[in-house]
């Protein structure tokens, strides 16, 4: 399953895979390496690339996830949709970090918008606790009305409906045993 020379995830993939599932359910390719990360961020073509580095923390990814979905309802949306799961894609994430948010202390949750592979809004972990996935998605949809051309929503509203959103509180997520 892992390249030996990859770090191990932390928590137990099956554990976390309904919160992976549901951001790609509404579109969002994952950024599994850091080639890959690469190759989806740093293209200069003039497209914006929404990223949100999903985590376990049932507090702040338990309103960041559905935020970023209901976002993606909006009319107009970014061009690319990344997401890289932190404790996970662990080699990926550490390669984000460094390369694209160097000066921008770790967080996750996280969400970002960048333009020609450069970050045009960030959004920490400090600026998701504590808040409604409505208010989060309301920041989110000003940037995207803002930076943004792509038509949306991402999917169609009664798809968009069937969306089931991970609940769990992430210290009852069990270690990776690998």
């Amino acid at each position: 399953m892992f390249n030996i020379n990859q770090k191990a995830p932390i928590y137990d993939p099956e554990s976390v895979q309904p919160m992976r599932d549901e951001l790609t359910f509404v579109g969002f390719e994952e950024a599994l390496t850091p080639q890959r990360v690469d190759d989806l961020i740093s293209s200069k073509d003039d497209k914006t690339v929404f990223v949100v580095l999903n985590s376990v923390c049932g507090c702040a990814a338990g309103s960041a996830r559905p935020a970023a979905a209901l976002a993606l309802q909006n009319n107009v949306i970014p061009e690319k949709l990344v997401t890289l799961f932190a404790g996970q894609d662990r080699d990926a994430v550490d390669h984000f970090r460094n390369k694209y948010l160097s000066n921008v202390p770790p967080s996750s949750p996280f969400m970002a918008l960048f333009k020609n592979g450069e970050p045009v809004f960030l959004m920490p972990r400090h600026h998701i606790e504590g808040r409604t996935a409505s208010e989060i998605a309301g920041d989110l949809t000003d940037v995207f009305n803002k930076f943004c051309v792509s038509n949306g929503p991402s999917i169609s509203p009664d798809k968009y409906a069937e969306l089931v959103h991970a609940v769990s509180c992430g210290s009852k997520i069990p270690l990776n045993k690998n």
